[in-house]
């Protein structure tokens, strides 16, 4: 498997590239950079025009299998009308699009791949990869990229609520959601994008270093766009260094439980995906299995053959 390692958003320090390439490597990967994969631009990893050019080249080369995006940071909002063109003129050639794999900023390059029905992997990236090689969360991403079935089990959470669901996987960086809303690439045309080809949506949020209120503030606008109520399911995942506000008057888990209080479909939290050593990969844009009981949480999505 041939592996594109790309920044399309913030910069990174080269070491954490040169590492996990290097582990890579050793683990029977061929790997590749972009030509800017490595460079600085202020807070990003190049000019916007040099981060398109990345990224058009890697998606577009037919011996690309997956393209790794190196970190997330902040950056890809500023160029995603233009990766949806290079989508578009990728698609129109009749090309398949690689395996696009990250989270957090890549929520917008995620999102893209929704509207194209193509699955994308969310999951660990260059840091984790550098440093972490014998985690668990490394170990499954190996085993995702080779084909393996994504089974997470998970204990019964007190504000977790019960049910069944077969459906995609969508969502990502709860931020980067919000601020994509009122744009093409937003929750409410990939929710319908599924449900016109006969799919079920099941939403993942995840988010750092957020408010308490800033959180509620986000939550509340997707309940009053309708999107809380078009989807079938809900999986939070990590909320990383958010702190609960007291004059909130409950806790980040509470505030987002509440928000889909008037649904009825499974609602999982403690997902263990997001900004922490925790970060399991599974698939967006693909299909899985979610069964929340008394007894705790099952989510298995069938191996993808990439």
């Amino acid at each position: 498997m041939h592996i594109r390692i790309i920044s399309p958003s913030g910069r990174i320090d080269s070491e954490l590239i040169e590492q996990s390439s290097k582990r890579l490597t050793e683990s029977g990967f061929v790997v590749s950079e972009g030509a800017y994969a490595r460079g600085e631009y202020g807070r990003f990893a190049g000019s916007r025009e040099e981060r398109i050019s990345d990224l058009q080249s890697a998606l577009s080369d037919p011996d690309v299998d997956a393209v790794l995006c190196s970190r997330g940071g902040y950056g890809l909002q500023q160029i995603i009308d233009k990766a949806a063109v290079i989508v578009e003129q990728v698609e129109s050639q009749k090309v398949c699009l690689p395996l696009l794999i990250g989270f957090s900023d890549i929520t917008c390059m995620h999102s893209l791949y929704a509207l194209s029905s193509t699955p994308s992997l969310h999951g660990p990236m260059c840091k984790m990869l550098a440093m972490s090689d014998g985690s668990e969360s490394v170990s499954r991403w190996y085993n995702a990229l080779r084909g393996e079935d994504i089974r997470i089990q998970l204990p019964m959470h007190p504000l977790q609520r019960e049910g069944s669901v077969r459906g995609k996987m969508i969502g990502g960086n709860l931020s980067v959601l919000y601020g994509l809303l009122s744009t093409p690439w937003g929750l409410m045309n990939i929710i319908k994008k599924n449900k016109s080809i006969g799919y079920h949506n099941i939403l993942f949020l995840e988010d750092i270093c957020e408010r308490h209120y800033h959180i509620d503030r986000m939550m509340q606008c997707l309940r009053l766009s309708g999107i809380l109520s078009a989807i079938d399911g809900l999986v939070v995942g990590q909320m990383t260094d958010i702190d609960d506000d007291p004059l909130m008057r409950c806790s980040v888990q509470e505030t987002i439980s509440d928000a889909v209080a008037g649904y009825d479909y499974p609602v999982v939290f403690g997902f263990p995906a997001g900004h922490a050593e925790e970060n399991f990969p599974f698939f967006l844009n693909r299909e899985a299995q979610l069964s929340v009981t008394a007894q705790g949480v099952a989510f298995v999505q069938q191996g993808y053959d990439i």
